[in-house]
């Protein structure tokens, strides 16, 4: 072997540069491990000491500086899938046959696609469904509806307590409610822990005697997203709370779009009367999380987390991202975790589901603008309410179990098969409905077809019951331009004077 060596010395340069070689990656290797640790142990200390329900974003950014950065690309409006996205679209504008499935309501004014928890502050504040305050006691809608769309409401609710939250009407917090929706909706400040700060999802789960606190940590992970993304009522009736809006789900009977309904039916519930048919009709909300469940995802255990906040890596560092949106966003990190096809096969999977669902939503959604017609024609034919009640109560499923699957922006994709149920038996409604009105339209003489009216865009829909949009954008412009100021300038005053929150530790 010697005689070998002496023979062949290129053999001992290469064993010497190959240990070099090496030796140096693994010197690189244990700094980038060093380095890591150090820079784990830095981006996870605490700079700011936050209290117990802080509700500005930007000091839990101090300690969570990924994270917060990521939230803050939910601002980015430019994402756009074939349905939906983050980029904001008139739903109504979209489908105008909407505007007269909601006459007689505030979505009739107003629907747009949500662009992001980024901005529930500003959309809330702008929309027209809030109406235009005539002062601190005229709301026009109740404090209620701030519930979802800030930390600063479970800063209130611990300070005052639920009720007396909810209670009052809805322009007389606008200066206490002006953070974004954050990490104090869903974060223990000290453990970052999920946990709930709603106290209506911890009552639903009651009212099913369920303990929402053995819940598990893949389960918060959907949950946290349920104290919102939920269809909702507000109960002025309810024991102790007598004549204020107080939040509830409608889950005692349990989460299906028939349960709501029967339940809604059983406590005589009613969210508007219809300005053309009179039916006493239900608004559902956006039933995400019920839907979700009855899909697959759901049922193979996957979380809202999962799909919306996707885990990424940034400097070897492994945090869920807080860029809150469509996984067809970003599908490498979302739908390729569990499947292997292409971007473009799983794009396609998606809007597959989602076209068939439209295709029958759009045929239900003409026989029910159908139905209230022909019932005004009825009432104008010479109808009473005897004969009418009992198609009205058809109408009113009919547009319960519609709404239950349009209101849920991923519904189509989420739970296709149970949503074209649901689209089913409101085709079925209506159906009912516009047989029992053919009779009591003979009845009073009426044979001839009733006309369908032109409903080609969200201006002719918004007309035919009778809207004044010109008036209406106006006077909230002047609203927004005459009192949304003085709601900043007083949060900010306020906020500047919380010293202890905001000491270095």
């Amino acid at each position: 072997m010697e005689n070998y060596l002496k023979r062949e010395p290129w053999i001992l340069w290469v064993l010497f540069f190959g240990t070099i070689i090496i030796v140096f990656l693994l010197g690189l290797l244990a700094s980038s491990i060093v380095e890591r640790k150090a820079e784990a142990e830095y981006v996870y200390k605490p700079k700011v000491n936050l209290e117990e329900y802080e509700p500005r974003n930007e000091l839990w950014g101090e300690n969570f500086p990924r994270e917060y950065q990521s939230y803050l690309k939910t601002a980015d409006t430019g994402f756009r899938s074939e349905f939906n996205g983050n980029a904001t679209a008139d739903a109504l504008e979209h489908d105008p046959r909407m505007v007269v499935l909601w006459a007689g309501y505030a979505f009739s004014k107003d629907y747009y696609t949500p662009r992001g928890h980024y901005y529930a502050i500003t959309d809330i504040r702008n929309t027209l469904r809030t109406g235009i305050p005539k002062g601190p006691d005229d709301g026009p809608q109740p404090n209620t509806c701030w519930t979802c769309k800030s930390p600063d409401v479970p800063r209130l609710m611990e300070k005052m307590g639920p009720k007396e939250f909810y209670k009052g009407k809805w322009a007389s917090k606008g200066h206490e409610v002006i953070n974004y929706i954050g990490c104090a909706d869903c974060h223990d400040p000290k453990t970052m822990d999920l946990r709930i700060t709603r106290p209506a999802l911890v009552e639903a789960f009651q009212s099913m005697g369920k303990d929402i606190s053995k819940a598990t940590h893949q389960e918060m992970r959907s949950l946290v997203c349920a104290q919102c993304h939920v269809e909702y009522y507000f109960d002025k009736k309810r024991p102790n709370a007598l004549d204020i809006p107080y939040l509830t789900f409608p889950w005692k009977l349990g989460l299906s779009a028939d349960s709501a309904l029967k339940y809604y039916n059983t406590i005589g519930f009613t969210d508007f009367t219809h300005q053309i048919s009179r039916a006493p009709i239900l608004k559902a909300q956006h039933p995400d999380y019920e839907v979700f469940l009855t899909g697959i995802h759901a049922q193979r255990g996957v979380a809202c987390a999962d799909c919306h906040m996707p885990y990424i890596k940034e400097g070897g560092q492994k945090f869920t991202s807080h860029k809150i949106t469509s996984p067809l966003e970003n599908i490498s990190n979302t739908c390729q975790v569990c499947h292997r096809e292409s971007e473009e096969t799983l794009r396609n999977n998606v809007y597959e589901r989602q076209r068939k669902v439209k295709e029958i939503r759009d045929r239900a959604e003409i026989l029910l603008v159908k139905a209230h017609v022909e019932a005004k024609a009825a009432w104008d034919a010479g109808a009473v309410a005897g004969e009418m009640d009992p198609l009205l109560q058809h109408i009113r499923n009919a547009q319960w179990y519609w709404d239950f699957a349009a209101a849920g922006h991923g519904n189509a994709f989420h739970s296709p098969v149970e949503v074209s149920r649901i689209i089913g038996l409101s085709m079925a409604e209506s159906n009912e409905a516009r047989v029992m009105l053919a009779r009591v339209l003979a009845k009073h003489g009426k044979n001839e077809q009733i006309a369908y009216p032109d409903l080609e865009t969200k201006q002719k829909a918004q007309a035919f019951i009778g809207l004044d949009m010109a008036k209406l954008q106006s006077e909230k412009a002047e609203w927004i331009k005459s009192v949304v100021p003085g709601w900043d300038k007083k949060a900010k005053e306020r906020e500047d004077g919380w010293p202890v929150q905001k000491e270095k530790l």
